[in-house]
Formats: C-alpha cells, sequence, structure tokens
C-alpha cells in the first residue's frame, strides 16, 4: 500500500467519524427540545389548575332592592353561562338583610346600597375578602304621571297639603334623602316612612302619595308610572354600592363567578342601561 492510499483511508476514515458525530449531536438537540416540551405541558396544566372550580348549583345573593331589575337580568345572564347553576335573590332594603346576614341567614353575596350597611356585615366577621364598589345611585323625585302638583324642586315637597313617602332613615335610600333635605336646609314630615325604595315608589304608583324621593334607577324601572324630578342637592347625597362574598357561603365558586359578572363588562353595561352611575 502507498503512502497516498493510506493517506485516503484515513481522511476517509474521519470523515465517516465527523458525520457520525454529527448524527449524535443532532439526535441530542432533538432529544434536549423534546424534554423541553413536558415543561410546557405543566406549566400550561399550572394555569388550567389556577382557573375557578366548575360553577354549579344555587348561588343565593342578598342584594338592596333598587339592584331588583337590573340583578334579575344578570342573573339570567348567569344561568345561561353556568348551565345546570341559577341566582336566587333576596331583594329588600339593605338594613334588613344585612341584620338576616348577621343572624345567620345562608347567602352567598351580598350588594348593599351603601357602605354603612355593608360595615355591618363586614364589622360582624361575616364577609370574604374587601367589599367593592361596583355602582353608585342619585336620587331623584318620583310624581305622579304629568306631574300635576308641579314639583320642580326638593323644597316642593314641604307644600302644605302634599303627601310624601320617605325610605326610613335607617334605609341606604332613606339616609340619602336626610343628607339631601339637610343639604337646602329642609324639613319634610312624609305621611309614611317605607322599608325600601320600592315601597316608597309603590305609594306612588298606586296614588297613595302625590310623591317620593327614591332613586332615579326606581323611576326609570318605573316607566310610564310616574315621572321624575331631578334636584341638585341629590349630588351630595349619591351612594356607593358595595358587593362582597359571604364567610362560610354555601356556594362559594358560583359567588365569586356573580361577583365577576357584575363587575364585567357586559354587567356594568346592563346597570349603566338601568341608570347606575360608574363606581
Amino acid at each position: 500500500m502507498t503512502t497516498r492510499t493510506a493517506l485516503r483511508r484515513l481522511t476517509g476514515t474521519a470523515a465517516a467519524g465527523a458525520a457520525a458525530l454529527l448524527a449524535l449531536t443532532a439526535c441530542s438537540s432533538s432529544s434536549s427540545d423534546s424534554s423541553q416540551a413536558p415543561d410546557s405541558g405543566k406549566t400550561s396544566a399550572s394555569s388550567s389548575a389556577s382557573t375557578p372550580a366548575k360553577v354549579s348549583g344555587t348561588v343565593t345573593v342578598f342584594a338592596a332592592a333598587s339592584l331588583k331589575e337590573s340583578f334579575t337580568t344578570l342573573g339570567d345572564e348567569f344561568a345561561r353561562t353556568y348551565p345546570g347553576a341559577k341566582v336566587v335573590f333576596n331583594f329588600g332594603g339593605s338594613d334588613t338583610l344585612a341584620a338576616s346576614i348577621t343572624g345567620g341567614a345562608p347567602a352567598d353575596v351580598f350588594a348593599a346600597a351603601s357602605p354603612k350597611t355593608m360595615k355591618t356585615v363586614t364589622d360582624a366577621g361575616d364577609a370574604t375578602g374587601t367589599p367593592a364598589t361596583f355602582v353608585r345611585n342619585q336620587l331623584e323625585i318620583a310624581t305622579l304621571p304629568g306631574n300635576p302638583d308641579h314639583i320642580a324642586s326638593l323644597k316642593d315637597l314641604t307644600k302644605p297639603g302634599l303627601k310624601v313617602a320617605l325610605c326610613a332613615k335607617t334605609v341606604p335610600c332613606g339616609a340619602a334623602a336626610q343628607t339631601a333635605l339637610t343639604a337646602g336646609g329642609l324639613k319634610l314630615t312624609p305621611v309614611s316612612y317605607e322599608q325600601d325604595v320600592k315601597s316608597a315608589l309603590t305609594k306612588v304608583e298606586l296614588k297613595e302619595v302625590d310623591a317620593s324621593v327614591v332613586y332615579r334607577t326606581d323611576v326609570k324601572a318605573a316607566g310610564g308610572k310616574v315621572g321624575g324630578v331631578d334636584f341638585p342637592e341629590s349630588a351630595g347625597a349619591i351612594n356607593a354600592y358595595p358587593i362582597v362574598a359571604l364567610k362560610g357561603a354555601p356556594n362559594p365558586s358560583g359567588a365569586q363567578a356573580f361577583i365577576a359578572l357584575v363587575q364585567s363588562a357586559e354587567g356594568q353595561k346592563v346597570l349603566g342601561q338601568a341608570g347606575f352611575l360608574k363606581p
């Protein structure tokens, strides 16, 4: 064998070795990429684990009477979003609802018409987390259709012979009305104090009184059954509405899901259409 031939064989052997080394490197690289895939899968699974539990069953919501129309709409939407789940509402005066909750009434969510009534629940340790304001509401005078008594201001409600209904002073709408009256330097003795805003509105709808101080949302919900009169003092008596999940809620995942719906863009749209102000 010549020296040249030997060199050729040696060169060929080296090339084959290099090719084998490249193939091995490629396999190693492929194996490394594959080992990263399960990690990505684990990250995704970890994210899925943080997803809220499936919502089903009944969600019990205690809510201020003024939320009746908008929350009923949202309750229907909730049932469509979560088949097999439904929302049961208990609407009433916020102070009465708060007393029921602190007294042990089972509920998942509390939506109050004022921070003061919500504080009753949080001070008793019956709330989970911090209440969040989701809307605000402003007062308006509800009159008989066509406003036959020509009521144009809050002061007009003090006219002799005019029958007026107010919410009880312990109810958020009643406390707000008292704030507005004080701001206007006015004193008003109503023919009745009602336990929630819907009851005060009904007095006008049934023509049992000539006027009542309620929320704008209630006047709007009543449609042509009543007239509405704005008054400047209401700007200083706007109520913030807080919402919170309750401690020991029978359906905690449902509570969180309903609150999320209320705070969502869709929920805020429904509330805005009802006449509520942004939080």
